[in-house]
């Protein structure tokens, strides 16, 4: 086919662009700019990229135009499309038809959580021979891309792969974000009910996107409607500490159910099949191992580089959705999960400058600040904890969830609050960073600049600090500025 992506800069679009290049298909894409990392990535691929939105762009020799969800309808090469009458889809529908259709999805949703475990899942069936797809919203180190076609051949399938002939495994992140202007419902009700023994992964329901979803109760409705489309024969494993997942698992679920958790969860009436014991991490490699259980059988003890509890509790999900849904056997889950190398933007250290470590991290809901800084100062234990955060994201940018940053910050020793990353938000709606700083205390300070933030790292941090950059955006390019001038200074 000839295929053209409308905004294809963004890291999903582009990653289809290269899965459908990988495909065998003529491709081209639109967007603004072709800024480092995809831009290269998309031209070195064999993608045509024209800068600028221009109906010339858009001929109807095209046979499919793909849209992506920060284009809008008035966007002049979405009115050429459809002036034309060249079919068009969104990203996710384009995923599902042309790479999910045929194989066996394993679809991971939740709140958080998400493009760890994907990745996760992802090495273990690589790793156990099933040459899986993947389509992930990051990098995950073990591979070269997000993203990948995989095999198409059938495999061996069910436990301990007694069954065969099944179609070989496609693992993608499941984002609850809207597909597009003229579908504005999850893309993962694109890739749930593709086939008829679908497996999905639920970590968490807390609410987010509060753009899209005014109020917990919708954004918690978009889950459930995605529980009932999952097949009879189909599989969710699902976080049994998790009271929101865990009702509508229980009420909802006619697929089977595998509910997974750690020790001391709080589970309500549910106990989890699978289960892990965090034992303490090693403290010369900084590993954080941890005991399996299975069905209350002891499998073994595990082991991971990324550290973290959440990161315990994202691979005890994995493990039960790749046993218990495509027969990989706990032994090859272990080896695989040992050799994890996590994902870039999640816990990701980018150097040592002056005997500083500098990480950067995508967390920005209040959850994922507490459990990343916990992380890091588990894996960090010497020094101070330095926490700077760019509130950005829409929900980040809103009073939403105002009490509980003033508690999720509690594992830093200082903290660092950047100006919001967007100025479109009603003054009565927005985030206080100002109010959140006093609330915390004298470690805590609202900065005016971006360049600020680096001078007051720079005058006061020693050496032995880690600095955690916390943003789901480019945070205007904190990384490079903190990292030249802490080296400078050393």
């Amino acid at each position: 086919m000839r295929v053209h992506l409308i905004g294809v800069s963004g890291t999903g679009m582009g990653q289809l662009a290269m899965l459908l290049r990988d495909a065998g298909h003529d491709v081209s894409g639109s967007d603004m700019s072709f800024d480092p990392p995809m831009g290269p990535a998309l031209e070195a691929a064999g993608i045509r990229c024209l800068p600028g939105y221009k109906a010339e762009n858009i001929d109807a020799g095209y046979d499919l135009v793909v849209v992506g969800n920060a284009i809008r309808r008035d966007n002049v090469e979405a009115v050429r499309t459809d002036e034309l009458g060249v079919a068009k889809t969104s990203m996710s529908g384009a995923l599902r038809e042309h790479f999910l259709v045929g194989r066996r999805p394993l679809v991971v949703t939740g709140t958080h959580g998400k493009t760890t475990t994907s990745a996760m899942c992802a090495w273990i069936l690589a790793q156990a021979g099933l040459e899986p797809g993947f389509f992930i919203g990051g990098l995950p180190k073990n591979f070269p891309s997000g993203a990948s076609i995989g095999s198409t051949k059938r495999k061996l399938g069910g436990m301990g792969g007694a069954r065969m002939g099944k179609p070989a495994p496609f693992v993608v992140e499941g984002d609850e974000y809207d597909a597009v202007y003229w579908n504005k419902q999850p893309k993962f009700f694109d890739y749930v009910g593709v086939g008829s023994d679908d497996v999905a992964i639920l970590t968490s329901i807390e609410h987010d996107h509060i753009d899209i979803y005014p109020s917990a109760d919708v954004y918690e409705a978009q889950f459930a409607a995605m529980i009932d489309k999952l097949p009879p024969d189909g599989l969710i494993a699902a976080d049994a500490r998790d009271a929101r997942a865990r009702k509508l698992v229980s009420s909802r679920a006619k697929s089977r159910v595998a509910f997974y958790g750690l020790d001391g969860d709080e589970t309500g009436d549910v106990t989890p099949t699978w289960f892990g014991a965090l034992v303490a991490p090693d403290p010369v490699t900084g590993a954080q191992p941890f005991d399996l259980y299975a069905g209350g059988s002891y499998c073994g003890r595990f082991a991971l580089k990324v550290p973290g509890a959440h990161n315990v509790r994202n691979a005890v999900g994995a493990i039960a959705a790749c046993a218990e849904g495509f027969g990989v056997g706990v032994a090859t889950a272990r080896t695989a999960l040992a050799a994890f190398e996590g994902v870039r933007r999640r816990q990701d250290l980018l150097g040592r400058p002056g005997g500083i470590a500098v990480y950067d991290d995508f967390a920005h809901h209040p959850t994922a600040v507490d459990e990343t800084l916990r992380a890091l100062k588990s894996r960090e234990p010497n020094g101070r904890l330095w926490a700077i955060f760019e509130p950005r994201s829409a929900t980040a940018c809103r009073s939403l969830h105002q009490n509980e940053y003033a508690t999720a910050f509690r594992a830093a020793d200082r903290v660092l609050f950047a100006p919001l990353g967007r100025t479109n938000i009603p003054e009565a709606e927005r985030l206080d960073v100002d109010k959140l700083a006093r609330e915390i205390g004298e470690s805590a300070e609202a900065m005016p600049t971006v360049d600020a933030i680096v001078a007051r790292i720079t005058e006061q941090a020693a050496p032995g600090d880690t600095i955690a950059l916390l943003s789901n955006g480019a945070f205007g390019g904190i990384h490079a500025k903190l990292l030249s001038t802490l080296a400078s200074r050393s």
